[in-house]
């Protein structure tokens, strides 16, 4: 981010005008169900274990070096405001379908949580439920253990460090004390996270979802990381 002076019309905001125009936008042709850019040989293989219920993914921008500053201003500086700017790019990725939909962040470990002071997810869903009017659901979803942060680790690592991270329902009621939601067949459940790498949190979430009866679960993140290896 520069840091310029913003205009009084923009007073609100932590990201300058032109810093989001660079902003590069994450474009079709892609996989239908993860997002991830073509060309695709065979079957798209980034979601092809990916639970039946978790449909869709999409992010607005990709994580360079014009929008990789906002996020770790988000994630490391402090700045929790600034999920506003980047929940205005994630508002344009779709329109809040018809029914009943909620939604969900990914749920930080305990220790990132309090090293932190607030979840960077939460921060994004709480954002976007003001760009969308859908309400967010913090509850719904815990973690079930700690995690070794995922940045350093190989596709097939992510999926393996993250096994059984999350848990809904009556597992998660004993983690915190407290009534939690029931999950509802008929509601769409939008995880928030943000930055998409390899799906494997993501995925891993939708997955505690479907298994406590969620069919129908979606996820949208700010940012898209590239995957060199990925064709």
């Amino acid at each position: 981010m520069c840091h310029a002076l913003l205009a009084p019309r923009e007073a609100t905001r932590l990201v300058c005008p032109v810093c989001r125009q660079r902003w590069k936008a994450v474009r079709p042709p892609w996989c239908e169900r993860c997002g991830q850019p073509e060309p695709h040989f065979g079957p798209c293989r980034l979601c092809v274990e990916w639970p039946a219920a978790f449909r869709s993914v999409r992010s607005a921008v990709w994580l360079d070096e014009n929008a990789r500053p906002a996020v770790h201003a988000l994630k490391y500086a402090g700045l929790p405001r600034i999920a506003d700017d980047l929940a205005a790019a994630m508002a344009k990725l779709q329109s809040p379908a018809d029914g009943a939909s909620v939604l969900i962040p990914i749920p930080l470990a305990k220790k990132r949580l309090r090293e932190r002071g607030y979840n960077q997810s939460e921060m994004l869903a709480r954002a976007l439920t003001r760009q969308w009017r859908i309400p967010v659901l913090v509850d719904l979803l815990a973690r079930t253990r700690e995690t070794p942060t995922q940045t350093a680790l190989t596709p097939a690592t992510r999926l393996a460090n993250v096994a059984g991270a999350f848990a809904t329902g009556a597992v998660s009621d004993r983690l915190t004390p407290g009534r939690r939601p029931g999950v509802s067949r008929d509601t769409r459940y939008v995880l928030v996270d943000d930055v998409f790498t390899t799906g494997a949190t993501l995925a891993e979430a939708a997955r505690a979802l479907e298994q406590a009866g969620a069919t129908r679960i979606e996820g949208v993140t700010f940012a898209r990381a590239a995957i060199p290896d990925f064709t």
